[in-house]
């Protein structure tokens, strides 16, 4: 096989592959109907050309009828004329005739034959494509069917090529998403063990933690002062009779008070010795 005829062969099976897919099967069902109702309309112009034809044939034997019965009575007329040689004649013309007449009958009996045959087909053929008719309809109603039962479960299980795409985008998304969760999940996490120190301040997590201990322990006694100053004040108000036991619950109260605020001065030295050894260790 030469090039040419590869490259022939190879196109020709391309194209066959390509119609073979682009093909309706509904389409190529109503085509094959049409044309049987094509040979159909030839068989019934056929079976009229025929009959058409016998009829001729038939007029023509009937013409030929009636001449052999005019010869009949032009021999008679002869013969009692006592004209036996125009008896004759006519007798001749009369067997002539008739054998013009049997030929005839022998062609009309052919076509007579021929019509009943292609009759015979014509309503076989006839009824060939009323049961092909029924059996494409229900074919093509069948095709349709199944057509729209693939496209309802393409679109119902994401088989098409869109929703296939729309699948894919979702997939993506929720997996940025939970990225994005489990990432922001780490970030809390590493800020909350103070992993990640500021960057715009010298503190690390201790210093954070002292720091926030000294603002509450300032809290706390600015809060202790100010609930003293409102006490004495009420009391200045009042002017409640003052017991022994008030006495000592005044003096327990102001002992306590200065051990807080010799703890709140130790701790301010302990931190500031902590304070000094950093800036050493810096």
């Amino acid at each position: 096989m030469g090039i040419l005829s590869r490259m022939s062969y190879v196109i020709r099976s391309k194209v066959n592959a390509v119609l073979n897919r682009s093909e309706d099967p509904r389409e190529t069902l109503d085509y094959s109907y049409e044309q049987m109702r094509d040979r159909l309309q030839d068989v019934k112009q056929g079976i009229a050309d025929l009959t058409t034809q016998k009829k001729r044939l038939e007029m023509q034997k009937r013409r030929l009828e009636e001449n052999v019965e005019k010869h009949n009575e032009q021999a008679r007329e002869a013969v009692a004329q006592d004209r036996d040689d125009l008896a004759r004649q006519a007798l001749e013309k009369k067997k002539a005739k008739m054998s013009q007449i049997e030929q005839l009958e022998t062609q009309i009996a052919d076509l007579q034959n021929k019509q009943e045959n292609l009759v015979e087909q014509k309503n076989e053929l006839q009824s060939r494509i009323e049961q092909f008719r029924t059996k494409k309809e229900t074919m093509k109603a069948q095709y349709e069917a199944s057509e729209a039962s693939v496209r309802v479960s393409e679109a119902m299980t994401g088989a098409g090529d869109e929703m296939e795409d729309v699948s894919r985008a979702i997939e993506r998304a929720e997996e940025d998403t939970e990225e994005m969760e489990a990432r922001s999940a780490a970030m809390d996490e590493l800020q909350d063990t103070g992993a990640f120190d500021d960057a715009l301040s010298d503190q690390d997590s201790i210093d954070r933690e002292l720091e926030a201990g000294r603002t509450d322990s300032e809290v706390e006694a600015e809060l202790e002062t100010l609930k003293g100053e409102m006490g004495k004040e009420t009391a200045s108000v009042e002017e409640p009779e003052t017991t022994e036991d008030d006495t000592e619950d005044e003096m327990d109260a102001d002992s306590d008070e200065n051990v807080d605020v010799e703890e709140e001065l130790e701790s301010s030295e302990i931190d500031e010795e902590l304070e000094e050894i950093r800036d050493e260790g810096r």
